[in-house]
C-alpha cells in the first residue's frame, strides 16, 4: 500500500502533534555510517539493509550500537536540530520527544550535560521558526526500581524545562511485568509534576495496558494496541479517556499486527479511546507521520472529520503548553 503524492502533500498540511517517537530512532543511515566511520566501528550489516531487523531485540539492539557513536555535545545537539528539521519537513507543530539514556553508552551518569546539549539543538532549532519539542526521559524496562528512582532524583533535582515526562520503554515480553517495579518511581515522578507516558500494549498483552494504567499512572499510553484483545481494559482506557500513542507501521514491521487491514486502531477509536497516529522509529521504519496517516486513512476509509478527530487527540493527548495548543487547535479548526 503506497500513499500517493497528492494524498501526502495534503496530510503534511493537516495540523497535528506527535506524541510517541524516539530520537534514538531518528538517524539516517548515512550519517550513522559517516559517524561509524569517524570511529573506526564496523556497521552491522551493509549500509544498504542497516535498517533491516529480525524483530524487537534486534532493533533495541541496533539502538545500543547507533547511539554509542554519538559522543559530543555537538554531536547531540545536531541530532536535535535534525529532528525538528524532520518534525516540519512533515508539518508536524509539535512533539513530545522520547530518548533512553540507557542506550547512549558515552553518556552514562551524565544526564543534565546530554539533556542540555539536546536543548541547545532545541532551542537553536525554535529560533529558526522550527516546531517546538518536549522531552520525555525514559526508563528501560530491564532497569532496577533503585535505578529508576535515581533517574526520577535527578529529573526532580534538575527541573529542566524542556524535560515534560518520565516515560518507560524496552521489551515488555523480555523483562516480564514491570509495573510493580517501577510503580514508586512513577508515583514520585507524578507528584513532582511530571507527565507520565508508558510503553505497554505492544509485545505484552492487554495486562500490560492495565498495569501502566492502574499501577504508573499513565497520562498516555505508547502502543497499547493489544488492549483490543480484553474487553475490559478497552472500557478502562475508554472511561479514564487515556489516549494511545499508536505506531502502525511499527506494528507491522515488528510483527505486532499481519496488516493493515487487521490493524486494531479503528476498533479502538470506534469503541471511544482517544487514539492519535505516530512514527516511533521513523528513519529507521522509512516512514513520515503524514505517510502514517495516509495508511490509515486508506485502510479505515477516513474521512475528513476522521482526520481532524485524530489529529485533535494527539494534541489534546500532548504535554505541550497550553499556547501552543490553542495554535495548534485554531489551525486545525481552519484545516
Amino acid at each position: 500500500m503506497k500513499p500517493t503524492t497528492a494524498s501526502l502533500d495534503r496530510l503534511r498540511t493537516l495540523p497535528r502533534a506527535e506524541v510517541h517517537v524516539h530520537l534514538e530512532g531518528c538517524f539516517e543511515a548515512e550519517m550513522l555510517a559517516q559517524w561509524a566511520g569517524r570511529f573506526g566501528e564496523p556497521l552491522p550489516r551493509p549500509l544498504e539493509r542497516l535498517f533491516e531487523f529480525e524483530g524487537l531485540a534486534d532493533f533495541l539492539h541496533f539502538l545500543d550500537w547507533a547511539c554509542g557513536l554519538v559522543r559530543t555535545r555537538e554531536e547531540l545537539a545536531e541530532s536535535a536540530y535534525g529532528f525538528s528539521q524532520r518534525l516540519a519537513a512533515s508539518g508536524t507543530g509539535h512533539a513530545d520527544l522520547i530518548f533512553n539514556p540507557t542506550h547512549w553508552r558515552h553518556w552514562h551518569g551524565r544526564l543534565p550535560a546530554m539533556v542540555d546539549a539536546l536543548d541547545a539543538g532545541f532551542r537553536a532549532a525554535e529560533q529558526d521558526g522550527l516546531p517546538p519539542v518536549g522531552l520525555c526521559v525514559s526508563l528501560l524496562r530491564t532497569q532496577s526500581a533503585d535505578a529508576a528512582a535515581e533517574l526520577v532524583d535527578e529529573l526532580v533535582r534538575q527541573r529542566h524545562p524542556r524535560v515534560v515526562a518520565l516515560s518507560i520503554d524496552g521489551n515488555e515480553a523480555a523483562a516480564g511485568r514491570t509495573g510493580p517495579r517501577f510503580a514508586e518511581a512513577f508515583r514520585r515522578a507524578g507528584a513532582a509534576g511530571l507527565k507520565r507516558t508508558v510503553h505497554a500494549g505492544e509485545s505484552s498483552g492487554p495486562e500490560g495496558v492495565r498495569d501502566a494504567i492502574e499501577l504508573l499512572g499513565a497520562d498516555r499510553i505508547d502502543h497499547g494496541v493489544r488492549a483490543v484483545e480484553d474487553p475490559a481494559v478497552v472500557r478502562l482506557l475508554v472511561d479514564r479517556q487515556i489516549p494511545l500513542g499508536i505506531c502502525p507501521s511499527s506494528n507491522l514491521t515488528l510483527g505486532v499486527c499481519a496488516s493493515m487491514d487487521e490493524h486494531p486502531i479503528e476498533r479502538l477509536r470506534l469503541a471511544g479511546v482517544p487514539v492519535s497516529v505516530n512514527t516511533d522509529d521513523p528513519a529507521l521504519l522509512g516512514t513520515s507521520l503524514e505517510r502514517e496517516y495516509a495508511l490509515c486513512a486508506e485502510a479505515f476509509g477516513w474521512s475528513d472529520t476522521v482526520l481532524r478527530e485524530v489529529a485533535r487527540t494527539s494534541i489534546d493527548a500532548s504535554f505541550a503548553n497550553e499556547d501552543v495548543k490553542a495554535s495548534l487547535r485554531a489551525s486545525l479548526a481552519r484545516w
